[in-house]
């Protein structure tokens, strides 16, 4: 009786406190399913990067010399480090929301006090985490091949922060409009994979033709690696500045448009 009394004195908890213990929960849930299926969600980039550095670093790069003043395999690094941390954020989203989705248990979300930025802040942190974890990993295998100094700390936490959210966001979307599993692999093959081999991940731009030069300046990964690269590096192919301008419109505009579908419940009560 005491028990059912202290209960219902006790005092409700307020809406702030619905939203911090709602986005916990979240990204607790994301890490939770990040750390048991390790060997699917962090692991294959390091293989990945490894076999990179042994066939485009020490074989491909050996015979094209350094980079920019810079050899090759340290010009790369941050590439394959940016390569890693864009498709991870991306595929961490896009599985576990779409998993949710398919399961049935998004409409639990849907009928809680949550807002939706709340939940949709709580499936880009769960891929920033990853993105996160990848890269620290990435980075680590990066440090067995080449030295990799660190010329502007802030930009490369910065950098890739930014591009990880950018990511996480659009496989937000592409998760709210898929239909079945087939279409959640359609962007990162045929979209992601072209653009990041675009991107300037494995040469400087300056090597190409004219034509094909402009033509690169409308990947938007270029933009994210050389941002990422130049907080390394100090060297970038592109205005530092622009790069973090295309990020902030890109985290804006896929963060307001990811909120107003939820808020419709595009492509999940159809």
């Amino acid at each position: 009786m005491s028990t059912m009394v202290e209960h219902s004195a006790a005092p409700p908890q307020s809406m702030a406190q619905i939203r911090r213990v709602g986005f916990q929960t979240i990204v607790i849930r994301e890490f939770h399913r990040i750390v048991r299926i390790w060997s699917q969600t962090i692991l294959p980039s390091g293989v990945t990067a490894t076999l990179y550095f042994l066939i485009f670093g020490a074989v491909i790069g050996s015979r094209l010399g350094p980079m920019n003043g810079i050899s090759y395999m340290t010009y790369i690094a941050p590439g394959l480090i940016m390569q890693a941390v864009i498709l991870n954020s991306y595929n961490n989203v896009v599985s576990s929301f779409f998993g949710a989705k398919f399961g049935k248990h998004i409409e639990e979300l849907l009928v809680s006090p949550l807002p939706s930025w709340i939940i949709v802040s709580g499936y880009v942190a769960g891929g920033l985490l990853r993105g996160a974890m990848v890269g620290l990993l990435v980075s680590i295998v990066t440090l067995f091949f080449t030295h990799l100094p660190v010329t502007h700390p802030v930009i490369v936490v910065a950098a890739a922060a930014m591009t990880s959210m950018t990511f996480a966001l659009g496989g937000f979307l592409n998760a709210m409009f898929a239909k079945n599993f087939d279409q959640i692999s359609v962007i990162p093959n045929f979209v992601l994979t072209p653009l990041i081999y675009l991107g300037g991940v494995f040469y400087s731009i300056a090597q190409l033709p004219a034509w094909a030069q402009h033509l690169s300046l409308v990947d938007p990964i270029l933009y994210m690696v050389n941002a990422f690269r130049f907080g390394f590096l100090g060297v970038s192919d592109v205005p530092v500045v622009v790069a973090f301008t295309i990020m902030v419109i890109a985290i804006l505009t896929l963060f307001s448009t990811a909120v107003l579908m939820l808020d419709r419940s595009s492509g999940i009560r159809e």
